[in-house]
């Protein structure tokens, strides 16, 4: 036996200071190891016990390998068959590595040779940055300046294999520090009012855009869907100091709209009054002309008659020269010669007639007013 040979007393001991006892009691007092076929008729008795049957002892190994090969086959047909739900895709798995990826609905893989990853392709998952009581929100802008940011991030798995495969897990970690990153480089290039204010969105968009270029790069499988800047303030510290500074911009604007306003008030008047300036000067402009040449025609045509009878015409102008003369100017009538008796009475009627009719109109101005 192998072990009659090892060390023990005498020589004829065991591996465990023991050598074996012997039938016929030698071999050193040790006991004697179980016999293999005994130990195999002790199986079979027990699974007889199990299997109950008055077949012969061979029947009955057929009828347990055939138990158990029935319940393999259940075990296997059980887990092999796999449903995807409407919103998942399954990565089949040959092995460990990639083998197939299968739509929503009821799928065989051989198992355990196959195994399936069944990932949720449309849901949307998100990531949120700079929470309350945290520092990893404060980011130095452009001007030098300390913002809060607090900001979220939206995604989804647009490729199964490779999200799989091609990051080392959790994935969720690569995402949030390539977002960290992408957020602090665009901050760092604008300035820290224009990301609080107008600059939000654009800030927005090109986050996206960094992280999904940067996510294609790794070949994650990740979709950015986008990215929601919710706080771009101050630091805590300072907040109050920034609210003074914008009351102060308030109103410094209320003071500038005040001011175009009143701008705007004379510039209207002037502008007015320039257009009625205008427009009086071109109807005297055009008042001029129009009598100046209603003036030449009344000359043309004065020549013509002239030519016509000069001693006529002649005189009836001289007559209409001295009316016109004469009738602005006071008159005197003076009786000359010898018997005349100087200075005569006149009572000029037609100037007593215009200062009557005066003296009406201004009576009637003054009832009016």
């Amino acid at each position: 036996m192998p072990w009659s040979n090892q060390g023990g007393n005498g020589g004829n001991g065991g591996p465990w200071g023991q050598g074996p006892k012997r039938p016929n009691g030698g071999g050193g007092g040790g006991q004697i190891p179980p016999d293999l076929d005994d130990l195999i008729k002790q199986g079979q008795d027990k699974i007889k016990q199990i299997f109950p049957s008055g077949t012969s002892g061979g029947g009955s190994t057929n009828l347990v390998f055939a138990g158990i090969a029935l319940v393999v086959l259940v075990l296997v047909s059980v887990n092999s068959f796999y449903r995807v739900q409407p919103d998942e895709q399954g990565v089949v798995l040959r092995l460990g590595a990639w083998n197939r990826t299968v739509d929503p609905g009821l799928r065989f893989a051989l198992w355990p040779v196959e195994t399936v990853e069944k990932l949720k392709v449309t849901k949307e998952h998100s990531i949120s940055f700079g929470a309350r009581g945290q520092n990893d929100g404060l980011m130095l802008a452009g001007d030098q300046n300390m913002v809060d940011i607090r900001f979220t991030v939206q995604w989804r798995i647009s490729d199964p294999k490779k999200y799989l495969f091609n990051i080392s897990a959790p994935q969720v970690n690569l995402l949030r520090v390539v977002a960290d990153s992408a957020m602090r480089q665009v901050v760092g290039r604008t300035k820290a009012e224009e990301v609080r204010t107008k600059g939000r969105l654009d800030a927005q968009d090109k986050v996206r855009k960094l992280i999904q270029e940067t996510m294609d790069a790794y070949d994650s499988g990740i979709h950015i869907n986008g990215v929601q800047l919710e706080q771009a303030d101050p630091p805590p510290q300072v907040v109050d100091a920034f609210e003074e500074v914008q009351r102060a911009e308030q109103d410094q604007n209320k003071f500038i709209r005040e001011a175009e306003r009143y701008r705007n008030h004379l510039l209207g008047g002037a502008r007015g009054k320039a257009a009625k300036i205008i427009e009086d000067a071109k109807a005297y402009k055009a008042r001029i002309v129009a009598e100046a040449e209603g003036e030449a025609q009344r000359f043309t045509q004065i020549l013509e008659e002239y030519s016509k009878a000069k001693d006529v015409t002649r005189k009836r102008l001289f007559l209409e020269t001295m009316e016109n003369v004469l009738s602005k100017s006071n008159k005197i009538i003076i009786e000359g010669g010898k018997n005349g008796s100087g200075v005569v009475p006149y009572l000029p009627l037609p100037e007593l007639q215009k200062k009557a009719q005066r003296k009406t109109l201004g009576t009637s101005k003054g009832v009016a007013e």
